[in-house]
């Protein structure tokens, strides 16, 4: 198998927002907030549903790899109710092996609220449900040793159980990839993240914000020289600036692709995670990788939804 993804299982909710209602809900616009089931369902019951679709981070990006043709597979903890059966079908229409056995769970499988905004910028706001509650005895250990490359996500570490699972798949690996997955995130675990990103992830996807949080930098220079001071591949997403790779003490640049009709920025990152990926995987150059991450991120902002048809 070339990749195999832990992370959260998750089933998205997209919706069309304008800005009052980010506002008048205190949310902080592009970022994710973690809400209870209760406050999930007041803030679904004003909205009309433009699509439902099973989601997460890592996953998405997994899908992505699998339609690249890639021997992929997934692990995230769902709950033997109905959206964990959707969950179940649509990773296994897009050809990625689930190694999770589903059982009914006293919290239901994970949900996540997906507000897109005129300017195209989305808003989450996650009910984790069983999803967060993932622990060592879920992680195929089979599975994690038969894998080229163990993809991990951010939001998926937390004190506890999910941090157990991560280790237990991190110790098991044979080459680590990870994404920082979100500003809030980052700042939530700086110390455990910077630790995981120096000593023990081989591959480190980013955006600006969060890999600047993450070296306490605002500088892009100084942020090129801290990451290459760490010696590992470390991937930064620019938004219209493109993309950059710092492989040890080479630099690689990607433009970022011009005149889209972007519709929704939802699962840009993951997508052009999945495509770098499957360059690396398939013995691309990094610039080669970089190329086909920008390729992937370009196609998904411009539907609605984190998954290309």
């Amino acid at each position: 198998m070339k990749v195999l993804g832990i992370g959260n299982a998750i089933v998205d909710v997209i919706c069309k927002v304008e800005e009052k209602f980010i506002k008048d809900n205190s949310l902080t616009k592009s970022t994710m907030k973690l809400v209870d089931e209760i406050e999930f369902k007041k803030l679904l019951s004003n909205l009309k549903i433009e699509e439902t679709i099973a989601g997460g981070s890592v996953a998405n990006s997994i899908v992505g790899l699998s339609q690249l043709g890639n021997d992929v597979g997934f692990i995230g903890k769902i709950s033997d109710d109905n959206l964990g059966a959707k969950y179940e079908d649509g990773l296994e229409k897009e050809k990625v092996k689930f190694f999770y056995s589903k059982k009914k769970e006293k919290i239901s499988t994970g949900t996540c609220l997906i507000l897109i905004t005129p300017d195209f910028e989305r808003t989450m706001v996650t009910f984790l449900g069983t999803a967060g509650k993932i622990n060592e005895n879920d992680i195929n250990i089979n599975a994690v040793k038969k894998s080229e490359i163990l993809f991990l996500e951010g939001y998926l570490w937390d004190e506890g159980e999910p941090k157990k699972a991560f280790e237990k798949a991190i110790n098991n690996s044979n080459l680590v990839a990870m994404s920082l997955s979100d500003l809030f995130c980052v700042e939530r675990h700086k110390s455990n993240f910077f630790d995981l990103v120096k000593n023990k992830v081989d591959i480190t996807f980013a955006n600006e914000q969060e890999i600047m949080s993450l070296l306490n930098t605002e500088n892009i220079t100084d942020l090129i020289q801290l990451a290459k001071d760490m010696k590992k591949l470390i991937v930064i997403t620019r938004g219209e600036k493109g993309s950059l790779a710092i492989n040890d003490d080479k630099v690689v640049e990607c433009a970022a692709h011009k005149n889209l009709q972007v519709v929704d920025l939802t699962g840009a990152g993951d997508l052009f995670a999945g495509g770098f990926l499957h360059g690396y995987i398939n013995g691309m150059t990094i610039e080669e990788s970089l190329k086909k991450g920008t390729e992937m991120s370009s196609k998904v902002i411009q539907i609605i939804g984190a998954r290309i048809n």
